[in-house]
């Protein structure tokens, strides 16, 4: 058993580089933060692949004052670039790369990725609506000061307002970029 165990150990460490400089060059992390970043993902997902599940419980641990199931989902979408229902290393590290350390550009259009739930290129009052109000569910009660019910919508309803440039009742990215951006 000692043999294989050590067989199997040098075939990961000999794939492993490759990996690395693959991931290396389609992020923006160095090799050392890229170990560390791989060391945590897989203490929390042995097998290499987090269902929306487990990554609801993980991301969950963060905001014990609230919900945080609805605001996960979201996330868990915009990781899951591939929509394969399961957050692999390669997700998990490329999303956090642009979030961390991407362009304004692309931090913006990972945004607009996230609030656009139905992914058909506009932004709407209701998909603004319901992240809104899953990030306050996510941040508790226990704000201060406390929150009106109705913060979510008119929280929204000033985002139209800026974004919304035509008045047609959806926000382009290209409304949303140039907002953003001044």
């Amino acid at each position: 058993a000692d043999s294989s165990d050590g067989d199997l150990e040098l075939s990961a460490v000999r794939h492993q580089p490759e990996g690395l400089e693959q991931l290396q060059a389609q992020t923006k992390f160095t090799k050392k933060e890229l170990q560390s970043l791989y060391r945590g993902f897989k203490s929390e997902c042995p097998s290499g692949r987090v269902d929306e599940e487990t990554f609801t419980l993980i991301y969950a641990q963060f905001f014990p004052q609230g919900d945080a199931s609805a605001y996960a989902h979201f996330l868990f979408t915009a990781f899951d670039a591939d929509g394969s229902g399961a957050l692999c290393f390669e997700d998990f590290v490329g999303g956090l790369s642009v979030l961390l350390r991407g362009t304004v550009q692309e931090k913006l259009n990972w945004a607009f990725n996230l609030y656009d739930i139905n992914k058909d290129g506009f932004i709407t009052k209701e998909e603004m609506l319901e992240v809104m109000k899953s990030i306050y569910d996510m941040m508790g009660r226990c704000t201060l000061p406390a929150l009106r019910d109705s913060a979510p919508a008119e929280h929204v309803e000033l985002f139209f307002q800026k974004m919304d440039r035509n008045g047609d009742g959806v926000v382009t990215f290209e409304e949303f970029l140039e907002t953003c951006q001044q």
